[in-house]
């Protein structure tokens, strides 16, 4: 029955964190059509944008694990300090697909860590793209304006 409680958690834990990775790309694109060309503080608000976004999600990780411990749904185990930064240390390290290991789940936990890390890897694969195209804007741009400067 845990596992399947576990299996369902993660499934809404996954939703949510690509819905808040949508609102997320959705604010920067908004930012990002605002201004064409984007400028240079245009990308460094993208970046800020995407970089509270997968904060976010590993926050909400990391307390989605913390409950489920309490909940008893598995616990986390190795060279624990006894603290809130344990639960942030080790999704972090999930999300990323860092994997240190010093920290690792038990029992049904396990599910939820491994769809983190599955999820952190798409969610900061499709941040990387979006920041690639917008990267790719400002250099066509620039591209253009110094053909036109050399042309005239």
């Amino acid at each position: 029955m845990a596992s399947i409680q576990v299996a369902l958690i993660a499934a809404a834990l996954l939703a949510s964190t690509v819905l808040i990775h949508y609102e997320a790309l959705q604010l920067a694109s908004g930012l990002e059509a605002r201004s064409s060309p984007p400028s240079r503080t245009d990308i460094l608000k993208v970046i800020a944008i995407l970089l509270v976004a997968h904060v976010v999600e590993i926050v909400l990780y990391a307390g989605v694990l913390y409950l489920c411990q309490l909940l008893g749904l598995g616990a986390l185990a190795g060279q624990i300090e006894g603290g809130v930064i344990d639960w942030l240390y080790f999704s972090i390290s999930s999300y990323t697909t860092l994997g240190v290991g010093d920290l690792h789940p038990r029992g049904p936990l396990r599910l939820i860590a491994g769809v983190e890390a599955l999820n952190g890897l798409v969610l900061i694969g499709w941040s990387a793209s979006f920041t690639y195209l917008t990267m790719e804007q400002v250099w066509k741009e620039r591209g253009g304006e110094a053909e036109a400067k050399t042309t005239t």
